[in-house]
């Protein structure tokens, strides 16, 4: 998985934002406007490693910042309609060859089985951080 992961990523960034301004474009497309706090605890990274993403993404008018009406001490972040776009195009441009290496590489029953084994690691990432009890069986 990791070597596939840095074969994805090695691909021709768009917008030049990098893995990690990838991936909170993606969050922030898929969970709306948040703070960057959130997005830190989110992608598990620490808020002032963000800082040089974000204002790269500002930079590129990828994402907005703005005050939290309910609370305005507080910044929200979203992602813009370019950012959308960028995004978009890093996924397409990912998944065309994603689609290629599979019709190319693998049979149609590896392809079968590697979208089985899709669901099961989305599961497994998607597993909660608490200990898992049924590991004293």
């Amino acid at each position: 998985m990791a070597k596939l992961n840095r074969r994805l990523r090695a691909l021709e960034d768009p917008g030049g934002v990098g893995s990690t301004g990838l991936s909170l474009l993606g969050r922030l497309w898929r969970h709306g406007p948040t703070t960057a706090s959130a997005l830190a605890h989110e992608e598990r990274l620490q808020p002032q490693s963000l800082t040089r993403t974000l204002q790269a993404l500002e930079k590129h008018a990828l994402i907005v910042r703005a005050i939290d009406p309910s609370d305005r001490r507080c910044t929200t972040i979203a992602i813009t309609k370019n950012g959308i776009a960028t995004l978009r195009r890093s996924v397409r441009q990912r998944e065309s060859w994603l689609a290629n290496a599979m019709a190319t590489t693998l049979s149609p029953t590896e392809r079968d089985l590697l979208r089985l084994s899709i669901a099961l690691m989305e599961r497994l990432a998607d597993a909660g951080d608490t200990p898992d009890s049924s590991s004293a069986v």
